[in-house]
């Protein structure tokens, strides 16, 4: 810079007035400086304060939700289900670690209890049963690309195994096949925040409760039954899944549960095609032919369900040609809920899935049955005693079928 451009400089900033406090310096204040930039004096700030206050904003908006959540019956320890925890659950088939692998629809997700099944046997199975799903898929996928050579029990309510794909579990097999670096660790984080935080639950986000807010406050306005469900089911680790304790205890969630089953009065379910139970028997006896031939094999167990949707299932697809025509083509053992009175006396209390202590109980009885009838289910010594309906608190069969009844 020239001598003449310093001492000009010089001489600018001797024109320029000093402000006392943020009072701004303007254009008129500062003559012959083109353009001029607003300047104002910022006071020190205290940053340690500014610090603590907004920790301590945040501190009481989460410790409000997450009491909030914790009064809605949300629970630490539900980790969510998704597609990331069943591809976890899938590499570890693929590491050898148990010989004993479940895979179905939501029914045996809700209904088996990898506790109890543990207890009994010395083993813990593998859950790769997903909610709205169709198992068939998965035995496939199980037999064409894993060496399991051990026990496979699939669970099925009646006619989802024939459905046309994996249905809700399509995301899971994507999954499983790629999961980048950045999901997989986003997953890891999740699951170890919802060990200590109950308003984590997918459910209850609210991007998806402000979906409810709109409830006939404007005309033309509905929010269907389906969509106004929050919650189902609660996830610990290793998948084990039971029912929601709401869903037992609030009525009006049960209410809408039962009414997304689609049972009203006249309804009428679409019949199932005979190309798809083609497809579907044929399918089963190539899987089960490839298990086997590694050394592994293969049941199927059909959970309980209430006598109201039992008779839904039934005019959708008779039992002759649903359950028992698929044994038959996939030559496999299978334990129907109708045939055992244990399993026969168990109704869910929204239709479709048992009760977290009731799980317990469907479990006993068919580790129990299957031992009976299969070397690859074995009683440990020592094994609990055995449990009886009333061990979750259902009647006997007759009452319960006899009070389903007079609901109607």
């Amino acid at each position: 810079m020239s001598s003449a451009d310093s001492g000009m400089s010089e001489r600018v900033d001797e024109r320029e007035p000093v402000r006392p406090g943020f009072v701004r310096l303007t254009a008129s204040d500062r003559p012959g400086v083109a353009q001029p930039v607003p300047v104002r004096d910022i006071p020190p700030r205290p940053w340690p304060r500014i610090f603590a206050s907004a920790m301590l904003i945040l501190l009481v908006a989460v410790g409000a939700w997450e009491w909030r959540m914790r009064a809605e019956g949300l629970e630490a320890g539900d980790i969510d289900d998704g597609p990331s925890a069943w591809a976890e659950q899938r590499r570890r088939v693929d590491a050898g670690e148990a010989n004993v692998v479940l895979v179905g629809d939501s029914r045996m997700l809700f209904d088996s209890d990898l506790d109890r099944y543990e207890a009994l046997t010395g083993v813990r199975p593998i859950q790769l049963a997903i909610a709205g799903s169709n198992a068939r898929p998965f035995l496939v996928e199980l037999a064409e690309h894993s060496p399991f050579a051990g026990l496979v029990i699939v669970g099925i309510a009646h006619t989802t195994f024939f459905g046309p794909d994996a249905g809700l579990g399509r995301g899971a097999l994507e999954r499983y096949r790629f999961e980048s670096p950045s999901v997989r660790a986003s997953f890891q984080l999740h699951r170890a925040l919802s060990h200590a935080f109950a308003f984590l639950d997918d459910r209850f986000r609210l991007s998806r409760l402000v979906h409810f807010l709109d409830d006939d406050w404007r005309d033309g306005v509905r929010i269907g039954t389906a969509e106004r469900l929050w919650k189902l089911g609660v996830t610990g680790d290793d998948r084990q899944t039971w029912l929601w304790p709401r869903i037992e205890t609030d009525v009006r969630l049960r209410d809408h549960q039962r009414a997304a089953w689609g049972l009203g009065a006249g309804r009428k379910p679409p019949p199932i095609a005979q190309a798809a139970i083609a497809t579907a028997q044929r399918e089963l006896h190539d899987a089960v032919a490839t298990i086997r031939a590694r050394g592994g094999e293969v049941v199927f167990l059909r959970p309980p369900s209430d006598p109201r949707f039992r008779m839904f299932e039934e005019q959708q697809m008779p039992r002759a040609q649903a359950w028992d025509a698929l044994l038959a083509a996939g030559g496999v053992m299978g334990l129907h809920s109708d045939d055992d009175p244990v399993m026969h006396a168990l109704v869910p209390p929204e239709y479709s899935h048992l009760s977290r202590a009731c799980a317990t109980v469907y479990t006993d009885a068919y580790v129990r049955a299957l031992a009976l009838r299969t070397p690859r289910v074995a009683l440990r010594p020592g094994a609990p005693p055995a449990l009886v309906p009333a061990d979750c608190g259902m009647p006997p069969a007759d009452l319960a079928l006899r009070g389903s009844k007079s609901k109607d």
